[in-house]
């Protein structure tokens, strides 16, 4: 097993961090981030001829008489895309398709980086649910999975439902499930430093966009009680008769006592504070929760409450940034989870991979637990080795291999 990366240098590069320059940072992106490079060799006319024409031919009828074939002969089964319209890109907001490429370029290197899987950006220039799912009906020969990213709430739902529902093969809208998962295992993480059980944790979700849903449906697949959602307008609750379709749904199945009012209300005598909102969270109200709180404040680059701050009161704080301690980063499950789907042939990725990631993920650093590392670092080499042979083990056993 690899040994995990040494603190002392993780503290000196979260250090550097505020020293990057304007100048560093363009040329670290100029030209893009991508590049394609050979499996086989063409230095001779000998390799040009197995490579391309005449050989080349011989593999396409091939697998023009046996489709299967393709996995084994193209790059299609290992192929990642990363989709996006643009309209919803970290905290930008909706910049439309070309902007967002530099994040997709970024996505397609950690998946090479981290899981050793091939992944190209596509960006849409449309926001039709429509047009998005047609056109990647019509380009599935292509590829062998479907990275869902900065696509806006509430399309997101149903464009992820639908993808999912028309294509042979594993789709994540990362945004909501890939946090879902980080977020599982540094909660669990962070109630085994504390010697209590999650599921008797009361939860104050605030956000109810695409990573907010995710995170109460997978804490609450995972046994977590009394979870309670927050918007814009204070706590989703049965009363409320300003809910969309996906608020409505998700008032039926969270707040247990009922409680109505706004962030105030719910946070008092909570034990979590998961923050997945731009808004910001008073002090007073963080002081307001059950001793030996938990705060996840994740909005980038601001978190809902400075994390020096919410420290004064909670036991445990993590946040979404790198310059601070138990980072809750996305990068620590979608490239095992894909790499794990594609290595049983997963036709689709379950609840039951999602939570076994979250497990692996935790299982990394069972060891190490702190209340400063609630899950591994971004960096450890141990963690997409790990989530992929749960998630494979699971698709395995659920039949969707």
């Amino acid at each position: 097993m690899t040994d995990a990366p040494n603190a002392t240098a993780s503290k000196n590069e979260a250090a550097d961090l505020t020293a990057i320059t304007h100048e560093e940072i363009f040329a670290g992106h100029l030209g893009g981030k991508l590049s394609v490079e050979l499996s086989s060799p063409l230095d001779t006319q000998r390799d040009l001829s197995i490579a391309y024409t005449p050989g080349v031919a011989q593999v396409s009828r091939a697998i023009a008489e046996d489709a299967a074939l393709v996995k084994r002969y193209t790059w299609t089964d290992r192929l990642v895309v990363v989709v996006s319209d643009g309209t919803a890109v970290l905290g930008l907001g909706n910049i439309g398709p070309r902007a967002s490429l530099p994040v997709m370029e970024g996505k397609a290197a950690l998946f090479k980086k981290f899981a050793g899987l091939d992944s190209i950006p596509l960006v849409l220039d449309t926001t039709d649910v429509d047009e998005i799912v047609e056109t990647l009906v019509r380009l599935r020969p292509s590829f062998g999975a479907v990275n869902l990213e900065d696509i806006s709430a509430p399309r997101c739902f149903e464009i992820e439902k639908r993808v999912v529902e028309a294509l042979d093969c594993p789709v994540m809208h990362d945004d909501q499930h890939g946090t879902a998962i980080v977020v599982l295992a540094a909660l669990n993480g962070a109630a085994k430093v504390q010697g209590r059980n999650p599921a008797d944790l009361k939860v104050v979700v605030s956000g109810a966009g695409a990573a907010g849903v995710a995170c109460t449906n997978i804490l609450l697949a995972a046994g977590i009680k009394d979870v309670t959602v927050l918007d814009s307008r204070g706590i989703i609750g049965r009363e409320r008769l300003d809910l969309n379709e996906v608020k409505s749904e998700l008032a039926q199945r969270t707040n247990p006592r009922g409680l109505s009012g706004s962030a105030a209300d719910a946070l008092a005598g909570a034990d979590v504070f998961l923050g997945l909102s731009a808004g910001k969270i008073p002090e007073e109200l963080i002081a307001s929760m059950a001793p030996e709180s938990i705060v996840f404040a994740m909005s980038n680059p601001d978190p809902e409450i400075h994390p020096d701050v919410a420290a004064k009161y909670a036991s445990i704080v993590a946040t979404g940034r790198s310059d601070f301690p138990n980072q809750i980063n996305n990068v620590l499950a979608f490239p095992g989870v894909f790499k794990g789907a594609l290595d049983a042939g997963a036709r689709r990725i379950t609840e039951g991979m999602k939570i076994a990631a979250a497990d692996a993920i935790l299982g990394v650093v069972a060891d190490e637990l702190a209340v400063d590392k609630i899950v591994p670092s971004p960096l450890d080499p141990r963690v997409a080795p790990a989530v992929a042979d749960a998630v494979a083990a699971v698709a395995r056993a659920e039949g969707v291999a």
